[in-house]
């Protein structure tokens, strides 16, 4: 049967899940959670706000319009997979962010999705660098499994959502005539 090869998928990701949590409980030390405390903050809507907020401020204006869509697709996704999925938080978190309220489940990692959204369009910038980026979105990611907010598969997953939902908002840009849609706006909006 097809589901055999699923199940047996799961387990071994079942599996992975657990080694990494072994992993990152065994690293553990004061300064290094100190660290990943500070770096997982840039992974939140608050952070995503902001560099949103600075893409508009310096005119980026292709930068902005592909984040503006893909965090927009992200809130979405991720929201529907929390609530369908369920999936609860690993064992032994050092760090929850939000309240109880505002996290519903581990699957997938927002944060996870939103930073590589970043560094997938800077991967087309001229402006952003691609090499940084990727170094502080990667770290972020990390932060997750580290604090143990997320397994290491909602985190692997949460990367792979960033990468289609920039692609998605890169392809949908490209092929929109973005100022014809604003001079439909009736108030002024300068992009």
């Amino acid at each position: 049967m097809a589901t055999a090869p699923i199940s047996e998928f799961l387990q071994y990701v079942r599996w992975m899940d657990a080694r990494a949590v072994e992993f990152v409980v065994g690293v553990r030390s004061p300064q290094l959670t100190e660290v990943m405390n500070s770096v997982t903050g840039l992974g939140s809507v608050t952070a995503g706000l902001v560099f949103v907020g600075l893409f508009y401020l310096a005119g980026w204006r292709e930068e902005f319009l592909v984040t503006i869509v893909s965090l927009s697709v992200l809130g979405v996704v991720v929201g529907a997979l929390m609530s369908l999925v369920q999936r609860p938080f690993p064992p032994q978190p050092i760090c929850m962010t939000g309240d109880d309220a505002a996290v519903t489940s581990s699957f997938p990692s927002g944060h996870a999705a939103a930073v590589t959204v970043y560094a997938t369009v800077a991967r087309s910038s001229e402006r952003l660098p691609f090499a940084v980026v990727s170094v502080l979105a990667a770290a972020i990611a990390f932060s997750r499994v580290y604090l143990g907010t997320h397994y290491l598969s909602d985190t692997v997953f949460g990367i792979g959502i960033g990468i289609a939902a920039a692609l998605f908002a890169e392809w949908a840009v490209g092929r929109t005539d973005v100022d014809a849609l604003l001079a439909r706006v009736p108030f002024e909006v300068d992009l």
